[in-house]
């Protein structure tokens, strides 16, 4: 039986007073150089590991992360991402750990800046980020970092802002493995279609822009004789106006079988062949929504890539909860694996940690 090694027993070893040594395991001030080594000494000679969620658990101390994330639909990357987190704020029950979410508009700069404003104020323990622009974003984790506020970057890789940590896919890697998938079943096409979901030409985030780079670059470099139209979706479409749109666009591009977007949003196309009863144009997008995974099955999609989104916001809280309050070191970058969905291998994608 491994004997258990108190508190009181390293103070001894050490010659030092037991509330020394809690100070040094919490991390707490007021304690000599001399006896943090005497201390440090003894525990890396007897090998001991302090048990820190009972610590944590002792100290009985309240948690509040906050996330701030787009305003979304219910079919949505986000959503996922918020099951995530909510699901991991249930097994930190016991630690007094909350996730409140904010919600910015998208597009609208004053939305971000008045939400990121608001969260700062609430004086939260820990902030996980989705960044607009660098220029938009860096002042306020500047603030973040001034006021000793550790927070995640979650979707878009901004190192310039010096996370703790960084939830997401690599979107350059992932937009050149969509346009290999797509030119596996698109080789001997002539065009093909990219729906950009857009406000006034923009991209809807910077992961999508980013995958459409990844993605123009390899077709540039191994097909270059494949042309690329753009299809246009503004985010304030109408469902009946979207149905006239891609009617007048397949009307125009008769020759168009095979279409992509770099968002979760592939079941709007998806949907709409399936109204349209059409079976000679396939649809390949990103997430396993459940409408986008209704479309696979029903063979309007293609192909989806998945990643991980409910794991994502599922990791997030884990590692500010890890880092905040067990004092643990976390990974810094923590990319999402780059999965393919077929209607063979949906059934079988789990969205939970198990």
């Amino acid at each position: 039986m491994v004997q258990k090694i108190r508190i009181k027993d390293i103070a001894e070893k050490a010659g030092v007073s037991v509330g020394t040594v809690d100070r040094i395991l919490h991390n707490r001030p007021n304690v000599s150089v001399k006896a943090r080594e005497k201390v440090e000494r003894v525990m890396k000679e007897i090998n001991y590991r302090p048990n820190r969620y009972a610590s944590a658990l002792a100290y009985n101390k309240s948690y509040t992360f906050y996330i701030i994330m787009p305003q979304h639909e219910r079919e949505a990357y986000w959503q996922e991402l918020e099951v995530g987190a909510k699901q991991a704020c249930e097994m930190m029950n016991d630690f007094h750990v909350d996730v409140q979410i904010r919600n910015f508009s998208r597009f609208d700069q004053q939305s971000y800046e008045d939400t990121f404003r608001e969260v700062i104020e609430s004086q939260p323990n820990g902030v996980v980020v989705v960044p607009s622009e660098l220029s938009t974003t860096l002042p306020y984790t500047n603030m973040l970092h001034e006021r000793n506020i550790p927070f995640i970057l979650l979707d878009s890789y901004l190192p310039e802002l010096k996370p703790l940590s960084f939830f997401g896919q690599d979107p350059i890697s992932s937009g050149r493995f969509a346009a290999r998938i797509l030119m596996l079943v698109a080789s001997g096409e002539q065009e093909v279609m990219l729906m950009r979901h857009t406000k006034d030409g923009k991209a809807a985030s910077n992961q999508q822009a980013w995958r459409e780079e990844g993605f123009r670059r390899y077709m540039a470099d191994n097909h270059p004789g494949i042309g690329i139209v753009d299809f246009e979706l503004p985010q304030s479409s109408k469902p009946s106006d979207i149905d006239c749109c891609l009617d007048e666009f397949f009307a125009a591009h008769p020759n168009i079988h095979h279409c992509i977007t770099m968002s979760s949003k592939a079941y709007i196309v998806g949907t709409y062949l399936l109204r349209r009863n059409r079976r000679d144009i396939q649809m390949m997008g990103y997430d396993m929504v459940n409408l986008n995974a209704h479309c696979l099955r029903e063979g309007t999609i293609s192909f989806l890539i998945a990643q991980h989104a409910f794991v994502q916001g599922y990791g997030c809280i884990e590692t500010l909860f890890k880092s905040i309050v067990l004092k643990e070191e976390v990974k810094a970058i923590n990319y999402m694996p780059i999965e393919l969905l077929t209607r063979e291998n949906v059934d079988f994608y789990q969205r939970t940690l198990i």
